[in-house]
């Protein structure tokens, strides 16, 4: 499973990893955004799903059950080092992150491609300069990679 991009004076990217945060990026106080989980349905067949998230209202497991992801709950001080350290754990050079929190701005800048999403609860700016791609709602950025060619367009020097 993989997308495998070239883009013109960016690379060669091989994509095998998706990372999504869940607050703000796929959901709303808690709820999963409607049309979410079928582009998740659809991009599980190319990549692996992980969401990485503080879970703040404690729904992620439930919203997300439908789904083959693996859910990985960080808690405590310095969420941004263990979503950082968790996309490190997969070879950053092969994950796509998704994210739009403070506490993503590591994952989105050590990823090999960055989404940050604006989506209804805002993006932190930090989020924002930490990403190689900056669109308004989750739908979007999954799009990206549902049609990688858009990538390529975004992405590429000349």
């Amino acid at each position: 499973m993989m997308i495998k991009i070239d883009i013109p004076g960016y690379g060669l990217a091989h994509l095998e990893h998706l990372v999504l945060d869940f607050n703000g990026t796929l959901s709303a106080d808690g709820t999963i955004l409607p049309g979410v989980k079928e582009q998740l349905k659809e991009l599980e067949k190319v990549l692996e799903l992980h969401v990485v998230t503080a879970d703040t209202y404690g729904r992620a497991s439930l919203e997300l059950k439908d789904l083959k992801c693996t859910l990985h709950v960080v808690s405590g001080v310095g969420l941004d080092l263990q979503k950082e350290e968790y996309v490190r754990s997969l070879g950053p050079e092969r994950v796509v992150a998704i994210g739009n929190g403070n506490n993503d701005q590591r994952m989105l800048k050590l990823s090999g491609i960055s989404i940050a999403v604006t989506g209804i609860e805002g993006c932190a700016l930090n989020a924002l300069l930490s990403a190689k791609i900056h669109v308004n709602h989750i739908h979007d950025a999954l799009d990206l990679l549902i049609n990688p060619k858009r990538l390529e367009a975004t992405l590429r020097y000349w």
